[in-house]
């Protein structure tokens, strides 16, 4: 690889690691299986970083990469650890207000809610990986369903399908109380 394309690759890494990691975390609700599949998302990038000439079409290959990677590699690959009911004993770390940082959630701006954070990962893990990965893109990244589509290699009626279904499993768990869920964005839409 050239110095020049070397240096870009880079530049990518440190400007879109924590963003791809936060998207990996919610698509396999574990630190470590989401930074496994941060690290094989960007080797693939790297291999094929000759290829892409725009900083845009970089995070496009990662995203997908990093989607496709976590909806079909969770179905062949056995989990032989599992988590446990109640963990180990940890120290609990107040968070500090002043420190606190807004998310952007499809088209909203949320404040994080610690109370409520380990519910919806408790959740979202719960859901097939189809499923938690609709609702990944569709609420937190803001895509369109045929965006999804596209990623996820299906018809935009399936995405319809699961987004449906693990909204329903969520409010079952009682996790969408009082939250509005804004509409399917439309192809003209901006995020």
């Amino acid at each position: 690889m050239k110095a020049a394309d070397e240096e870009a690759y880079r530049a990518f890494v440190a400007a879109r690691y924590g963003s791809l990691l936060r998207s990996a975390f919610l698509l396999t609700a574990d630190r470590g299986s989401a930074e496994d599949l941060v690290q094989e998302a960007l080797t693939r990038a790297y291999v094929r970083w000759h290829r892409i000439k725009a900083a845009q079409a970089a995070e496009a290959y990662s995203r997908t990469i990093l989607v496709r990677l976590a909806t079909r590699g969770r179905r062949r690959r056995w989990r032989g650890e599992s988590p446990t009911a109640s963990p180990p004993e940890r120290a609990i770390v107040e968070p500090d207000p002043d420190q606190a940082e807004s998310v952007r959630v499809g088209r909203a701006i949320v404040e994080p809610d610690p109370d409520q954070a380990e519910s919806v990962r408790v959740a979202l893990a719960a859901l097939p990986a189809t499923q938690r990965a609709v609702l990944v893109l569709r609420y937190f990244e803001g895509r369109t369903e045929r965006e999804i589509a596209e990623l996820l290699d299906c018809s935009p009626g399936t995405v319809k399908s699961r987004a449906a279904r693990g909204l329903a499993a969520l409010r079952d768990a009682g996790l969408l109380d009082g939250v509005h869920i804004p509409p399917a964005l439309d192809e003209g839409d901006q995020p």
